[in-house]
This record gives structure tokens, C-alpha cells and sequence, in this order.
């Protein structure tokens, strides 16, 4: 019997190439753990079409790239200078067009970059968030230049299909590059099945408390030391919780995570703190010791200015911790009703927030049990799915 047009589109074999260049970076933060997660989820759920993944370096970084084992999925890379591919062949002479290199039917770009295609095949480009375009001062000049440079709005034009994180930043999409919402699909990031409630009898617990010398009662702040996640504000309000509240001065406020653009003004104003002593940062922390950190904490806070996502109130939900964050950009939409918001630029609030989840046990209890149904909606193998059907269009 003849097969019909659409049984043979469904049973093509298909070439996928995705770009992994943010996978060359040594530490791993929010696109880099995006893009590993979600092509390791990938891999695991298609076993049929084919993958090839590229990136490009002059140097051997062969140790830092992951491995991917799974007999589809194979890595290809070139081996020219960074500035040489980007500025040079990438965006003055259109070479190579990286679908045709990898010979591929469909390329998927996790993250902005120089980049070329031909138009032989489809494209998809995953878009996090445009705080460079929303708010410029929160990056360095260098920063600034290299996404002017990149020409964002032209290769959103160029792609077929744009995904975004949340509405909200397809609402930036559409709003600041004049997208058609129709070209623009919301996939919401997931979380790590690792990000869980630990038993206070696993010894991992007091290791990591050890490890890191963590107090017994603290109030965590997880993600990149910069401007954007407002930790300067975090510092004033715990200086203000604790001029107000001289009784719930055991509980110690950690700062933890890697140094970004412009961190010196954080320790600046760090070091004015009367609490000083009671403040504690522990500097990037490894992916295997995040879990058990978010379980000691006694609350977490991350009232970030700009988010496209923002996986770390999540995770901490996860983990069963209460957590304030922003009523702004994206953060709403992710938490729902399962956290404490608050307004960023208001330190007075972001005070009386941490007194009230300190000292109210039942707002405690509540939040707790929101958070953790909520961040069960977020999971890596959902994202995965609308990736692949994404994939599977018009071929």
C-alpha cells in the first residue's frame, strides 16, 4: 500500500545542528546550563535523527567541552581565533554558513551569536532575554559593543522561528524589533531533578556546610555578582532588617556566586555595612554543592532588576525554601503565587519582606508548599518536547 505524503515526513531522518559555543565556558551560569541541559534531554528522547554539534576554537578545549555519547550525536568544531570567526568570517564575509558546513536539514542557535546560515534549511534561535536593549547600563561598554556589533535585530529577522523563555521576553521581542508574534514561540527553561528537598540526616548536608563555612540561619542570594541582580540593594535591606530587628540578629545573609562586570561596587558597598562581619560571600559555587546550599539556607532572596527567565527562585522553591523576589520583567510569571514579591528599588520593603518570612511560620509553611508544586511545572524533558516539535515542522 503507497504510504501517504505525511507518513514519509514523519519517517525522514532529519540533520539537526545546534550551535554549543556557550558550552566552551569554563564556569557554567544560565545559558551555558540552559544549553547542556537541554541538548543532553534532546539526545536522550531522540534516538533517530541525526546531531551535529559545532563550535569553534583555536585553542584545544576538548577537556571542557561535555561529552555527548549517544551514537546520533556527533561534535564538530573549526579551529580558528574567536575574533578572527566572529568579526572576520562570521559578519563581514558571511563564511562559513555553519548550516552547510555541518551539512544539516535544521540549525538551532541556543543563544545570540555571530552567526550564518544559508537558507537551505530551518532556523530556530532561542532569545533569553534583551536587558541589553532594555536596560544598557547594566552592561559594560565592551558588552554594549559586542551586542551593537552582532546586529541582534538582524538575526532575529533572519531566523525562521524565535523562541523565548517566557512572555515576557517575547513581549520584548515584538515590542522592541517589531517580531510578528506568530514567529515567536514561549518555551519556559526547566529546572534539575537535583534541586529537591534533602533529608536533614544526608551527611552531604553538614559537608557542604563545612566546605563553604555557612552559619546555622542565613539568608542566601544565589546568581552573578553584576549591577542587574541588585545585591547592592540586598546588602541595604539586610543592613535595615537588622537596625530594626536587634533580636533576629542570628540570621547572617550569604552572597553566593561568581564575579560579573562592575562587582566592585558591591563590595564597596559591603564594606560600609555596620554588619559587615555578618555578611558573607562565597564566590562561584561548583553545580554538584548548589542543591545542598539551597537546603541550609533559611530563605532566599533574589530581587533582580531584569530577568528574561530566572532559574534561581525556582530552584530554591525546589528545595523547599521561601523566596522574595521582584514583581518585574519576567519573575512573576515564572514564581506565580508561590513567593513574596516586591518592588526592587524599594529597600524598606525588601526589609519587611525578610522580617515576615523570618518571623511568620505559617506564610512560611504556605509559601513552602506553593513553591515546590510550582517548580514541578518547570522540567527539562517538557522544554525538550517543544524543541523537537519545533524541529519536526514543515519538513
Amino acid at each position: 500500500m503507497k504510504k501517504n505524503t505525511k507518513d514519509l515526513k514523519t519517517n525522514k531522518i532529519m540533520k539537526i545542528g545546534i550551535d554549543i559555543r556557550s558550552l566552551m565556558d569554563v564556569q557554567y551560569s544560565g545559558v551555558s546550563e540552559y544549553t547542556l541541559n537541554l541538548v543532553k534531554e534532546i539526545l536522550k528522547l531522540d534516538s533517530k535523527n541525526k546531531y551535529i554539534l559545532f563550535y569553534n576554537s583555536f585553542k584545544d578545549i576538548t577537556n571542557i567541552i561535555p561529552e555527548f555519547k549517544q551514537a546520533n550525536a556527533e561534535i564538530v568544531y573549526t579551529k580558528y581565533p574567536n575574533k578572527i570567526f566572529n568579526y572576520l568570517m562570521q559578519k563581514l564575509f558571511f563564511y562559513p554558513k555553519l548550516d552547510k558546513l555541518l551539512g544539516v536539514d535544521t540549525f538551532w542557535a541556543p543563544h545570540i551569536n555571530f552567526i550564518r546560515l544559508s537558507r537551505r534549511g530551518r532556523s530556530i534561535l532561542t532569545i533569553h532575554d534583551l536587558s541589553f536593549v532594555r536596560y544598557p547600563e547594566y552592561f559594560s561598554f565592551r558588552k554594549n559593543i559586542w551586542h551593537w556589533a552582532i546586529n541582534v535585530k538582524r538575526i532575529i529577522e533572519k531566523f525562521d522561528t524565535i523562541v523565548a523563555v517566557s512572555k515576557n521576553t517575547k513581549n520584548d521581542i515584538m515590542d522592541l524589533y517589531n517580531i510578528p508574534a506568530d514567529k515567536v514561540k514561549v518555551i519556559y527553561s526547566g529546572i534539575g531533578q537535583q534541586y529537591r528537598v534533602i533529608d536533614n540526616n544526608d551527611k552531604n548536608l553538614e559537608s557542604v556546610r563545612k566546605k563553604y563555612g555557612l552559619p546555622e540561619k542565613f539568608i542566601l542570594f544565589l546568581g552573578t555578582l553584576e549591577p542587574r541582580k541588585n545585591i547592592e540593594g540586598i546588602i541595604r535591606s539586610y543592613n535595615k532588617f537588622r537596625e530594626n530587628n536587634s533580636d533576629l540578629g542570628d540570621y547572617r545573609l550569604v552572597i553566593a556566586g561568581g564575579q560579573g562586570w562592575r562587582s566592585g561596587r558591591i563590595f564597596k558597598e559591603y564594606n560600609k555595612s555596620k554588619f559587615k562581619k555578618d555578611v558573607k560571600f562565597l564566590g562561584y559555587i561548583a553545580g554538584e554543592d548548589k542543591p545542598y546550599i539551597y537546603n541550609l539556607s533559611s530563605l532566599f532572596i533574589y530581587p533582580s532588576f531584569y530577568e528574561g527567565f530566572g532559574f534561581p527562585p525556582l530552584e530554591a522553591m525546589a528545595c523547599g525554601l521561601p523566596v522574595i523576589t521582584s514583581f518585574s520583567s519576567s519573575l512573576t510569571e515564572i514564581v506565580g503565587q508561590a513567593a513574596l514579591t516586591i518592588d526592587p528599588y524599594n529597600i524598606n520593603e525588601i526589609a519587611a519582606a525578610i522580617k515576615e518570612l523570618i518571623t511568620d511560620d505559617n506564610l512560611k509553611k504556605i509559601l513552602r508548599a506553593k513553591g515546590l508544586e510550582r517548580a514541578g511545572k518547570f522540567n527539562w524533558e517538557y522544554s525538550a518536547r517543544k524543541y523537537l516539535n519545533i524541529f519536526k515542522e514543515d519538513i
